[in-house]
């Protein structure tokens, strides 16, 4: 059973930071292909905000790259530092991975419940 858990989330002032933290677990040995980050405000569509590859390779969102840089740093671990956060940055952000299973020939993609990030004076 594959887990990926978000955590970091909460309230923060405008122009305060956060760090999303993202765990992945599985009961048993995995590798991972890539994690993404991706952020869902209510009635909207999820949106794209970082990729890191396995092998620390990362990419982000143009409309947040100034202030967003994904990192990871074990290999079942992987993080989103948040900086200069916005009131419109108020929304649930979710950790994807794709991962193999030691056990299976093929990867797959996996979701956290995500975490909400509230950005409110």
């Amino acid at each position: 059973q594959v887990h990926l858990l978000e955590s970091g989330g909460g309230l923060v002032q405008p122009g305060g930071s956060l760090r999303l933290s993202c765990t992945a677990s599985a009961g048993s040995l995995f590798s991972m292909n890539w994690w993404a980050w991706y952020r869902q405000a209510p009635g909207k569509e999820r949106e794209w905000v970082a990729r890191i590859t396995a092998g620390g390779v990362t990419d982000v969102s143009g409309q947040v790259r100034d202030r967003f840089t994904g990192s990871n740093d074990d290999s079942n671990q992987v993080y989103l530092p948040l900086d200069g956060l916005k009131p419109e940055d108020t929304v649930v952000y979710y950790c994807s991975g794709r991962l193999r299973l030691v056990s299976e020939l093929y990867s797959k993609h996996y979701w956290g419940k995500g975490t909400l990030v509230i950005v409110s004076s």
